[in-house]
């Protein structure tokens, strides 16, 4: 008996904490499609690899230069300027493939420091609706398996994210 009464005091309790527990969600792409901050990040990011890609370009246009040359000169050079060209070929070849990698590393590292304060920004926003609505959790719809109706403060945040952007971004 006294289990039995134990067990409904924690089902009910559970049951309370349960309802006590607000939960609402948001679409975070959609928070992150109005901020103009984003659309000057992503821009800044495109002309960063636009760069990158001309850099390289012309490394491997010069790369194919020297190659096309050293197929024509081949037959009058003698062995040891064959190994020489070759060599500096390969060194070319090598850089090419360093700067690609060290491009990549660069890009990545741009792309967080510009996304950094932007996603600071969102989750402040959410934080700031959150505390006004009194929830305990805000999920992402993006990542969540399924969702049926609930409270959905996108709006309310986006609202907020646009004066939390504006206030960044004050010259």
């Amino acid at each position: 008996m006294k289990k039995l009464l134990l067990a409904l005091v924690v089902m009910f309790s559970v049951g309370t904490v349960m309802a006590q527990s607000k939960v609402a969600h948001v679409n975070s792409q959609k928070l992150l499609d109005t901020l103009p901050s984003r659309k000057v990040a992503i821009a800044k990011l495109q002309a960063f690899e636009e760069n990158g890609v001309k850099e390289l370009q012309e490394m491997e246009a010069d790369f194919n230069a020297a190659l096309k040359k050293y197929e024509l000169d081949r037959p009058k050079m003698t062995p040891v300027e064959i190994q020489i060209t070759e060599d500096k070929l390969m060194k070319k070849q090598t850089n090419i493939q360093e700067r690609e990698q060290s491009l990549q590393q660069e890009m990545q590292l741009f792309s967080q420091d510009l996304n950094k304060p932007i996603l600071d920004r969102v989750q402040k926003a959410v934080e700031i609706v959150a505390d006004r609505k009194k929830l305990n959790y805000v999920i992402d719809e993006s990542t969540t398996l399924y969702h049926k109706g609930g409270m959905d403060i996108t709006g309310e945040v986006i609202v907020e994210l646009l004066r939390l952007d504006a206030e960044a971004t004050k010259p």
